[in-house]
């Protein structure tokens, strides 16, 4: 399933680079989202590495899901497309 990589998680001082928030294909709500909880994300980035990372929940009442990653992704990933295997 494919994915939008929204931004990062963060407060109004601070931004956790570790967490990204990324919006699935499809998903409209946070019952649909909760589904996902668990799953791994892969982005792929334009040098052909591959970055891991897992779902750890829902952001909000959209279906927005938080997903954490090792090192994080780079800015330059947003708006790209992941995938939620």
């Amino acid at each position: 399933m494919k994915a939008i990589f929204l931004g990062y998680k963060g407060g109004h001082r601070t931004q956790k680079s570790k967490c990204a928030l990324i919006r699935a294909d499809g998903v409209d709500d946070r019952s649909e989202a909760a589904a996902y909880v668990g799953r791994k994300v892969v982005w792929i980035s334009p040098s052909g590495s591959r970055l891991i990372g897992k779902v750890i929940g829902v952001h909000g009442r959209k279906g927005v899901l938080k997903v954490r990653f090792r090192n994080g992704l780079p800015g330059e990933a947003i708006g790209t497309e992941l995938t939620i295997i």
